[in-house]
């Protein structure tokens, strides 16, 4: 029989219906050749022949973060390890002042101002999983630089770190790159995840994300991997098939002021799990993103606990699921976490 489950965190409600599919790798999508488009024809090979360059900023293949090139750098321009560049096609844009909230008849609007950033990596074929622990985990701390930096400006309240594998996630491109986009409001999905999580703690005085994990340790049937500082899980109540949450295990509200230690197991277990997905579920396309506490009033989200979250995309949502915004998952989490455990890093 089929089971209903509340998140805790959200409420929202999902079903998990997985004898619809008696034989999980029957579910699985075929196993794809992914084509790569020619690097001549990449924006992202060529920054200054692409009107990309100078970026803002980049940083040599050859040091740390700390020693970055700067926009108008003397350094030969191909010799960038990662460069973050506006993205050409914003969603939203950068402006003198802040956004306004205002009024259009009975509805609430506000004008579109924000970053819309593009952080690249040079290696044209491979994304995070493929790069060397030492490049992804200094992939992530350019990100977290980054995200320190939008976080100081006055008119923004939350900065968004996402990034999509493939045409039916979003990617336009196959030259892996990760976008950060920020916004002068608190998303939706992040507001709910905030208010369940304050709620929570009002209740218990405890960390809602860090009992979960509390509970999920002890019962150990959805742990995927964890090493000292991290800990990846699949959710008990996954919204999608082979949905993936990786945590610092020690309570971090932002991402940004996370130390070195706990942001490299963080990055060592998202890479690894998505070896694990590539290669068991045939690459599929996916996204992972960053859910972490907004950028105001730091002091009222110490409650929460930022993490990833990896959603591969193995099923499409159909009529049930946007007519009631209860989502139909066919993997139990159980049965997604033994699978994910039983494929190789």
């Amino acid at each position: 029989m089929s089971e209903l489950r509340q998140d805790l965190v959200s409420g929202d409600w999902i079903v998990v219906a997985s004898e619809r599919a008696k034989r999980p790798h029957d579910f699985l999508p075929k196993k794809r050749h992914r084509r790569a488009t020619p690097k001549k024809e990449c924006p992202f090979e060529d920054l200054e022949a692409s009107g990309n360059w100078p970026p803002i900023i980049s940083y040599p293949d050859d040091t740390n973060p700390d020693a970055r090139m700067g926009r108008g750098s003397d350094r030969k321009r191909g010799s960038w390890q990662i460069a973050v560049i506006p993205n050409k096609y914003p969603a939203v844009t950068h402006a003198p002042r802040c956004a306004v909230l205002g009024a259009r008849g009975p509805y609430r609007l506000t004008q579109g101002v924000g970053h819309h950033d593009l952080v690249l990596t040079r290696d044209h074929r491979k994304n995070l999983a493929h790069l060397t622990p030492a490049q992804a985990i200094r992939l992530f701390e350019v990100i977290q630089k980054r995200y320190q930096a939008l976080g100081r400006d006055a008119c923004l309240h939350y900065t968004s770190m996402f990034f999509n594998w493939g045409a039916s996630a979003g990617a336009s491109l196959f030259h892996p790159h990760y976008q950060l986009l920020t916004l002068p409001i608190i998303p939706p999905d992040v507001a709910h995840s905030l208010q369940g999580s304050h709620k929570y703690f009002r209740q218990h005085r405890r960390c809602v994300h860090c009992d979960i994990l509390g509970y999920e340790r002890k019962e150990g049937s959805r742990i995927i991997e964890e090493n000292a500082g991290a800990i990846a899980i699949a959710p008990f109540v996954s919204r999608e098939a082979f949905e993936v949450r990786v945590y610092p295990k020690r309570h971090r509200p932002y991402f940004e002021a996370t130390p070195l230690a706990d942001l490299r197991a963080v990055v060592t277990l998202l890479a690894s799990c998505l070896r694990r997905i590539e290669r068991h579920l045939n690459d599929p396309d996916l996204n992972f993103f960053i859910h972490t506490a907004p950028i105001k009033n730091q002091n009222q989200h110490r409650h929460y606990h930022w993490h990833i979250e990896i959603v591969p995309k193995i099923s499409i949502p159909a009529g049930f699921e946007l007519s009631t915004g209860v989502l139909i998952n066919v993997i139990d989490p159980d049965k997604a976490a033994s699978i994910l455990r039983g494929a190789k890093k």
